[in-house]
């Protein structure tokens, strides 16, 4: 599993513990059920990872009457054995079901999730309690949507905001009675936002914190930097996580502005861009004006199944302009063979560019 899927999967998983955590205070309204069936049927891996919670939860139950595993005895080989690894407990469970039909297995999954939720209250009202308690989901829908390579989606939200996924993309979005926001784990997203005024439109992505003020935005997190590109409309764009009493103003951007922000680094400047030209691949297209083959090369293997790798290092500057489908390899191989002293070889893995 690469950093990017570990990143997906404790997003995910903290969003299961979170609907675990916040039914303490009782059983959930319709609306809440309503919320974590849409959360359920979003991805496979959320009734996974919701059996993780569920098998966890019924180990702690049963520990609480077993004197070895009572939670001062836990504590007491916990330090003694430092560094020692700690196997997760819900594997077992997941290799029960492996083999049952795939319509069983979610009636299982559903089943299963929805009694520990109501024997929740149980188990934290016990030996065990909690020191801390996240956000109940009252109020609360948390989903998560993510794109594989080559991949695009579009998702409308709950409130009518518009979600657009580019490839090998990634998102949390998790909606409050006094905020929507929307967590960029990795990739670019691009948002129309339905305006509400007492309910501002958040995105944490990387290093900064982006807020609407009724608008359609991009965002990009790429090789370390996060990228705020403004279609229409204006955001304010802050640092995230800002020391405490260390007052940063927001730069705010309007139309056709864009904001790059280097991880670590504060202030930065806009800049004017043609945002149509920088969101092109929402129509699945790629657009350049004079810049290096180096750099269209890296955005088509975005989305290309053979990816392009430039063999005469000198060609990586080679000034390249035109607008490119990024599902048209053949028009694409064909356009770089037109330039004057380049060679394209083709193999089953890579499209190979050389000089003559």
């Amino acid at each position: 599993m690469n950093s990017n899927d570990e990143q997906i999967r404790g997003a995910i998983a903290e969003q299961a513990g979170e609907w675990f955590v916040a039914n303490e205070d009782g059983p959930m309204d319709a609306r809440d059920c309503a919320a974590l069936a849409a959360w359920f049927v979003t991805s496979p891996v959320h009734i996974e990872e919701f059996l993780g919670v569920s098998a966890l939860a019924r180990d702690l139950k049963e520990a609480r009457t077993d004197a070895e595993y009572s939670l001062e005895a836990i504590l007491a080989r916990a330090s003694a054995e430092k560094g020692r690894p700690v196997p997760r407990l819900w594997p077992r469970v997941i290799e029960a079901v492996r083999d049952t039909s795939p319509g069983r297995w979610l009636r299982a999954a559903a089943a299963v999730a929805m009694s520990v939720i109501l024997s929740l209250a149980l188990l934290l009202t016990g030996n065990l309690r909690l020191t801390g308690r996240a956000a109940g989901p009252a109020g609360i829908a948390t989903l998560h949507f993510d794109t594989r390579h080559g991949e695009q989606l579009t998702q409308r939200l709950a409130d009518d905001s518009v979600l657009y996924l580019n490839t090998d993309s990634a998102v949390s979005v998790r909606y409050s009675k006094s905020e929507r926001l929307v967590t960029l784990i990795s990739g670019q997203a691009e948002f129309e936002v339905a305006h509400e005024a007492n309910r501002p439109f958040r995105v944490h992505a990387g290093s900064v914190d982006v807020i609407d003020i009724g608008t359609q935005f991009d965002v990009r997190l790429e090789r370390g930097t996060t990228v705020v590109t403004v279609v229409e409309g204006r955001v304010a764009v802050g640092p995230r996580n800002s020391s405490p009493g260390y007052a940063v103003r927001s730069i705010e951007l309007g139309a056709n502005q864009q904001l790059r922000v280097p991880e670590g680094e504060w202030p930065a400047a806009p800049v004017a861009v043609d945002a149509e030209r920088s969101t092109s691949w929402l129509h699945r297209q790629i657009a350049f004006d004079h810049e290096p083959l180096e750099r269209v090369a890296a955005e088509y293997n975005r989305y290309a199944s053979k990816p392009i790798e430039i063999i005469t290092p000198a060609l990586r500057t080679l000034q390249i302009s035109g607008v490119f489908a990024t599902d048209d390899a053949d028009a694409f191989i064909a356009f770089l063979r037109t330039l004057q002293g380049v060679r394209v070889e083709v193999t089953e893995t890579r499209i190979l560019v050389s000089g003559d």
